[in-house]
């Protein structure tokens, strides 16, 4: 499918009265949640049984399930600006010549959470734990709706079901934004394939205020925008397509600005990140660690992670072959490269690429080709990797996620 026939770039059409535009779109709806329903039950499975296993794991060692998963890392950074607001500075307890700022973290999750609090008496942590789970809800339908539109309803229901079942895929079910963030670019991207381009600028916007590699979605509207119009003469005359590509950036660049206005510098929000230890230097860091890993001893998750890392560039390399639809492989390959591209915190980068979804295009695909007997036991051992790999993580592992 090429990035045109995939982008329709649709005239404005007759628009029909009130009641029954909505009747109809309430009908489509209702139908595409029909087609999803099967994937999105596999996927509750699949993250419930996860959950379960943590909780099990968390309860005999004397944890407690819903802390861990409400506090864990950054959960306790988002608890905090969605209690007080921004203004939060530690110095790097154990990281020499660090200091954490939480103007880092935008501001979209932490937002919803205390729209949350404010709405229901469930408290802080309840909040970020439900803004999670229906944001993984989101995401798993986003997932469904691009999967069956590129490659129809079993791939998209085998993506799904991938995802939830990554390694690190507890992660989807913690208060982290990496769920806000894949259910705002799945959508957005189902948005583009679908000529919806003010839906996809909006919910791109969204992406940009919900974290700092939102700018990929971007990147993929921006990009989309300008093949349709050099390459169709109509499209410079649709004011959608303009719409869409300007709103795109916006909440990322607003929330740059904004954190640039508050420490003085138009490159204030570089420098908060250099007080963390991040920084883009194109690998350079990645690559040390890895050789590290290779001539050294080290912890188990970082072996993981650096398996991860080969396993996402091969998928990368195999969704390029499959010549995917431009904003799905740009989006992609942003991602990839902040990912990887980024300094410190190797342990952290399978997190940063769970948005990444495309990447799992290749492998369902080759499921959906395989013999149901091979989905079954491929599913297995993944679920089996995934359940006992996300609890070690969350609850033995001495690493950031």
């Amino acid at each position: 499918m090429s990035a045109d026939t995939a982008m329709p770039v649709r005239a404005p059409e007759p628009q029909p009265a009130d009641g029954a535009g909505t009747s109809r779109r309430s009908e489509r709806v209702r139908e595409a949640l029909r087609r999803a329903a099967p994937a999105l039950g596999l996927y509750a499975a699949a993250r419930l049984t996860g959950m379960l296993t943590m909780a099990a794991w968390a309860w005999w060692i004397g944890r407690h399930p819903r802390t861990t998963l409400g506090l864990a890392w950054d959960g306790t950074w988002y608890t905090g600006i969605a209690r007080n607001g921004y203004g939060q500075v530690h110095p790097g307890a154990g990281w020499a010549g660090l200091h954490f700022s939480d103007v880092a973290f935008f501001p979209l999750f932490p937002g919803l959470m205390r729209g949350v609090a404010t709405v229901l008496p469930i408290g802080l942590i309840n909040s970020g734990l439900l803004v999670a789970w229906a944001s993984s809800a989101a995401a798993a339908w986003g997932l469904y709706a691009v999967g069956e539109r590129l490659h129809g309803r079993r791939a998209g229901t085998l993506l799904v079901l991938l995802w939830g079942l990554l390694p690190h895929a507890i992660i989807e079910t913690m208060s982290y934004t990496e769920p806000l963030m894949t259910a705002l670019a799945a959508w957005s991207l189902y948005a583009l394939l679908t000529g919806r381009w003010v839906w996809a600028g909006g919910l791109s916007l969204l992406a940009g205020l919900c974290r700092p590699n939102g700018i990929a979605v971007a990147a993929a509207v921006c990009c989309a925008a300008a093949v349709v119009l050099w390459k169709d003469r109509r499209a410079r005359r649709n004011w959608r397509v303009w719409t869409g590509a300007a709103l795109s950036p916006v909440g990322w660049l607003g929330y740059v600005a904004w954190v640039g206005a508050r420490e003085g510098s138009p490159l204030g929000y570089f420098a908060v990140q250099r007080g963390w230890g991040s920084r883009f230097d194109f690998g350079y860091d990645a690559l040390m660690f890895i050789r590290h890993l290779v001539i050294g001893l080290s912890r188990l998750g970082y072996y993981v992670t650096f398996a991860l890392i080969v396993a996402a560039l091969l998928a990368l390399v195999f969704l390029a072959l499959d010549r995917p639809p431009l904003p799905v492989f740009v989006y992609t390959l942003v991602l990839v490269v902040i990912a990887l591209g980024g300094s410190k915190y190797f342990a952290s980068k399978p997190r940063f690429l769970l948005p990444a979804f495309p990447l799992l295009f290749p492998a369902a695909l080759a499921m959906a080709r395989a013999r149901q007997r091979t989905v079954v036991v491929t599913a297995g051992a993944l679920a089996g990797l995934s359940f006992g790999y996300g609890a070690y993580l969350l609850l033995v592992a001495p690493m950031p996620m």
